[in-house]
């Protein structure tokens, strides 16, 4: 039996769990100017991915760095969420 496959997608299902506060928090200090950081950190992830040699591993590392792409989109549709109302806006930030 290969275990590879559950522990992948037990993998992604936290690594999806944790994005959710990440973008939520981000989105609420910076506002969408955080985005390029989610650019940088997944297009070096995604490109450290194709130099892992370890499948698990390396699949882990890509799939982080795609929610980090993903989580680009999600900070624009948070900022859409906050305005209307669904989500607290920061106050100290115009």
């Amino acid at each position: 039996m290969s275990f590879q496959g559950v522990i992948i997608g037990i993998m992604v299902f936290i690594i999806i769990g944790v994005f959710h506060p990440i973008v939520i928090k981000g989105e609420y200090y910076f506002g969408k100017r955080i985005w390029p950081l989610f650019l940088v950190a997944g297009v070096v992830l995604i490109g450290a991915s194709l130099f892992i040699t370890n499948n698990m591993l390396s699949a882990i590392v890509s799939v982080t760095g795609f929610s980090c792409l993903w989580s680009i989109h999600e900070i624009l549709e948070q900022e859409k969420r906050v305005k209307k109302g669904w989500f607290p806006s920061n106050p100290n930030r115009k």
